[in-house]
C-alpha cells in the first residue's frame, strides 16, 4: 500500500499552467519528500479491516489529509512561527525557495485537499461527510485553533489541562479525523465516534512523545530541529522529562485499552500499524 500511495501522489500532483519559475516544482518537492504518511495510513488501516474493496478509493482521502497536513507543516515552519530550517530531513520550503512561495504553496495545498475529495469516486453523501470531517478538524475549530493558542501563549506557561486542550486541537483532531474518515468510507456509522475518540487519545500520545523526542533526540534522527520547545507549552517544558514520560506511559496504556474494545479485525489492523509508535518515547 505504501508504494501504491506514493505513486498515487505523484500521479495526482496538481496541474499548474503558467510561467512561474518554481511554483510547480515547490509543490512536487514538498509532497514527495516522504515523511511517515501516518494520517493516510490510519485511513488505510481502518478501510483494510472494515471494507477492503474500498481500499483503492481510500487513496483519495489519504492524499487529501496528507495535503492538508503538509500545508500545516509548511506554515508551522515559517519564520513568523517556528522559523525552522529542516523538515522531514530536507530544507523547509521557505529556506529552499522563499517565504512567499512557502505561504502560497501551503495555501494551495489547503484548497487542493478539498478539491481531491470532491473528485473522489465516492457517493456524494460520503464526499460531504469526508469534506466536513477534514474541514472541521483541520480548520478554525481544530488544528488552526490549536496552532493559534500555541503561538499566542509562547513564553506564557499554561496549566496542564489547557495544554491538553491545545494539543487535542493542534495534533489530535487531524489524527481523529483520519480514523473517522476511514469509518465513513467503510460505511460503519457505528464506529465513527469510537474511532474519532480513539484518535484524540492517540493524537495526545503522539504530541507528548514528540515533546519527549524533541528533548532527547538529535537533528539527524528527528529530521527537523530539536531542543526548540523551550519557550512553548510542551509537556516536557511544563512537567519535566521524567513526568512527561510517565504521562506518555499512561496514555499508551489507555490506547491499548481502547484498541481492545474494537472488533478483532479492526484491532489487529490498527495494532499492526501502531506497534512501532505506541512506546516510541522509551526506545532511547
Amino acid at each position: 500500500m505504501d508504494r501504491e500511495f506514493e505513486e498515487f501522489i505523484k500521479n495526482n500532483i496538481p496541474k499548474i499552467d503558467g510561467f512561474h519559475p518554481h511554483f510547480k516544482e515547490a509543490i512536487e518537492y514538498i509532497l514527495t519528500t516522504g515523511g511517515k504518511r501516518f494520517r493516510p495510513k490510519l485511513i488505510f488501516a481502518v478501510v483494510k479491516a472494515l471494507a477492503p474493496s474500498m481500499l483503492h478509493n481510500s487513496l483519495y482521502a489519504g492524499l487529501a489529509i496528507e495535503a492538508l497536513h503538509t500545508y500545516s507543516l509548511i506554515h508551522d515552519d515559517l519564520p513568523s512561527m517556528d522559523n525552522a530550517d529542516l523538515r522531514r530531513g530536507v530544507e523547509t520550503l521557505h529556506k529552499k525557495y522563499d517565504e512567499v512561495t512557502a505561504i502560497l504553496v501551503g495555501d494551495g495545498l489547503n484548497s487542493f485537499a478539498f478539491e481531491i475529495l470532491s473528485k473522489s469516486p465516492f457517493r456524494d453523501d460520503v464526499k460531504v461527510k469526508l469534506i466536513r470531517s477534514l474541514a472541521e478538524n483541520g480548520g478554525i475549530g481544530g488544528m488552526v485553533l490549536g496552532q493559534a493558542i500555541d503561538c499566542h501563549f509562547e513564553n506564557s506557561p499554561l496549566e496542564l489541562e489547557k495544554i491538553r486542550f491545545l494539543h487535542k486541537n493542534k495534533t489530535g483532531k487531524l489524527i481523529a479525523s483520519a480514523l473517522e474518515m476511514g469509518a465513513v468510507i467503510s460505511n460503519r456509522n457505528d464506529l465513527e465516534e469510537p474511532l474519532y475518540n480513539f484518535g484524540l487519545s492517540l493524537g495526545l500520545l503522539f504530541q507528548i512523545q514528540d515533546d519527549i523526542l524533541d528533548a532527547v533526540s538529535d537533528e539527524k534522527e528527528a529530521g527537523k530541529p530539536v531542543n526548540s520547545d523551550g519557550n512553548k507549552n510542551s509537556f516536557v517544558t511544563i512537567l519535566g522529562l521524567d513526568r512527561a514520560i510517565e504521562e506518555a506511559n499512561r496514555e499508551a496504556e489507555n490506547i491499548q485499552k481502547l484498541l481492545s474494545q474494537f472488533p478483532e479485525n479492526l484491532r489487529d489492523s490498527l495494532s499492526l500499524l501502531l506497534e512501532k509508535y505506541i512506546y516510541r518515547h522509551i526506545t532511547k
